[in-house]
């Protein structure tokens, strides 16, 4: 296992099965949340209303599970490794385990599960496992992703 947390922008040939890059963390705030739930027009109160929350399993405000997939996607892009490689997010199998908290801080752990070449397409595709954790590193979400990620050689077919 190679730790790659701070290479840049990594070709489909520099990667490898095995491979793990970690995202520096990011608080959640209730601002957050609060954008979110305007951004997408989910205004559920056990997102945006505190008194309401403190009725609900969790007890307090919670962020959407969505809210952390997407940091989750940004978190992805800090580790640096698809900085300039990644073509596009070709699929994703998510598992929403623990909710997250306003305050809570989350980071993204992923490591190469499986590759394949695709040369027609000027690259292949990584298999990510993809961890989302908080502070006291505990799973919040998890699932795979697979993205197509550059070659550094070949052209692309016309």
């Amino acid at each position: 296992m190679r730790e790659i947390e701070q290479l840049r922008g990594k070709h489909f040939e520099e990667i490898a099965v095995g491979d793990i890059a970690e995202s520096p963390g990011r608080t959640i705030t209730e601002n957050d949340i609060m954008l979110f739930a305007d951004f997408t027009g989910d205004h559920n109160p056990v997102h945006t209303n505190a008194e309401y929350a403190k009725g609900t399993i969790y007890g307090e405000q919670v962020a959407h599970g969505l809210l952390g997939l997407s940091i989750a996607g940004g978190l992805a892009w800090h580790t640096g490794l698809l900085e300039g490689t990644a073509e596009a997010l070709i699929s994703m199998d998510w598992k929403f385990r623990n909710p997250i908290y306003i305050g809570d801080t989350i980071k993204l752990r992923a490591e190469v599960r499986k590759k394949k070449e695709m040369p027609r397409m000027n690259g292949g595709f990584v298999t990510f496992n993809a961890t989302v954790l908080n502070q006291k590193d505990e799973t919040v979400q998890k699932g795979t992703w697979t993205l197509l990620i550059r070659s550094r050689f070949g052209e692309r077919e016309k």
